[in-house]
């Protein structure tokens, strides 16, 4: 606290000193006699006397934007001359002075009474510590990502470490974040090719869609290391079209298309965005729906699904007990969209879009929450019908 009071002090006194110093410099103003008003009309009467004559032609085009420029020059100088009080109200100033003191102090006495003043400090590294204590149903995702992040610290070298905060990290809207913990899991892990899947699907959705050349690159280490890869095909054939390549990007995405087995959930989605890029010949605009190939689960991790899922519980469950929370809704809606959860995401979508429907912002963030593609480093949630 003592910090804090320094902080507010040093603050006060600022600003309490620049007002001060435009009253002592109003009053030198004015003590010299001012008057700064007729000068700056005596400058702008000098520019619209410029104007007139290049209207009648009797200044050149260099000799016009010479004198303008002057004019100007000597306009502005006048005008940051000009006295802060009028001259018909010295009794402004000591209003102006009793205001600059009274503010600090009234801030200070609502501090006091709407504040907690008696607070102790709550250093960052402490609640990390009762964070890590407390149950995950009770934890926000930004305080499980805190206490990975202290976790990770102290085991530099685990890559599954550094994966798991990059879920948390994404889950709690952070794709920048969760894309500079999958960098480091793929530096301590190269032959990974989950690693190399999830640091491009967290590229394209900070991309807001699109496959820059970072996820390009993440794509194309994943097929290096696995040609077969669902997800690495799908966005490098996506970039391909959006290139300007269509008819080699849709020659890729059918290729991959007959690889999906006959069962596969994504194969009628998958086919249908095919066609619907054939028929508008380009992608869909960015940040409208498009129906991607999930890529598939990475295999059995079970501690990787329940970390997850029971982090989304608890926030819908915080969402049961505080509904006008309209940024809890929006990563709720996107939880269950990475999650491949959709008819969760659908219902959270509906009740959010029920309670804020006269909230456009908000409303325009729980739809591209929506949109969130599914990650590939969590096997998808088996929802009932």
């Amino acid at each position: 606290m003592i910090a804090f009071w320094i902080a507010a002090a040093g603050l006060s006194a600022v600003v309490a000193a620049l007002v001060l110093r435009g009253a002592a410099r109003a009053s030198m103003v004015m003590d010299a006699g001012g008057g700064d008003d007729a000068s700056l009309a005596v400058h702008r009467r000098q520019l619209s006397e410029i104007d007139d004559l290049a209207e009648r032609g009797l200044l050149a085009d260099a000799e016009l934007k010479a004198a303008r420029a002057e004019a100007g020059r000597r306009l502005i100088a006048a005008a940051d001359h000009q006295q802060a009080w009028p001259a018909s109200g010295p009794k402004a100033r000591p209003l102006v002075l009793f205001a600059a003191f009274l503010a600090p102090v009234c801030a200070l006495a609502a501090y006091l009474f709407i504040g907690v003043p008696g607070l102790a400090d709550q250093p960052y590294l402490k609640r990390v510590a009762q964070w890590r204590q407390t149950p995950l149903s009770q934890l926000q995702p930004e305080q499980i990502a805190a206490v990975l992040q202290e976790t990770a610290r102290a085991k530099p070298n685990d890559p599954q470490l550094f994966r798991l905060l990059a879920l948390t990290r994404f889950q709690a809207g952070d794709a920048t974040g969760a894309a500079q913990a999958l960098r480091h899991a793929v530096r301590l892990a190269p032959d990974r090719v989950d690693l190399w899947v999830g640091l491009g699907e967290v590229l394209v959705a900070e991309d807001q869609g699109e496959v820059g050349t970072d996820a390009r690159r993440a794509f194309a280490e994943a097929l290096r290391r696995d040609p077969a890869n669902v997800s690495a095909r799908y966005h490098l054939a996506k970039g391909r079209i959006a290139d300007g390549d269509l008819a080699g990007g849709l020659a890729d995405w059918r290729a991959l298309l007959a690889t999906l087995p006959a069962d596969d959930p994504r194969r009628a989605a998958f086919g249908d965005e095919i066609a619907q890029t054939e028929a508008r010949g380009s992608l869909a605009p960015t940040g409208a729906p498009s129906e991607q190939a999930a890529a598939p689960a990475t295999g059995d991790q079970p501690e990787v699904e329940t970390f997850i899922q029971g982090m989304v519980a608890s926030l819908a469950a915080r969402l049961e007990a505080n509904p006008d929370d309209a940024d809890g809704w929006v990563k709720l809606v996107r939880a269950y969209a990475v999650l491949g959860d959709t008819a969760h995401r659908d219902a959270a979508l509906a009740k959010a879009q029920a309670r804020f429907h006269d909230q456009p912002k908000v409303l325009a963030a729980l739809r591209q929450a929506a949109q969130t593609p599914r990650s590939a480093q969590v096997a998808p949630t088996r929802s009932a019908p």
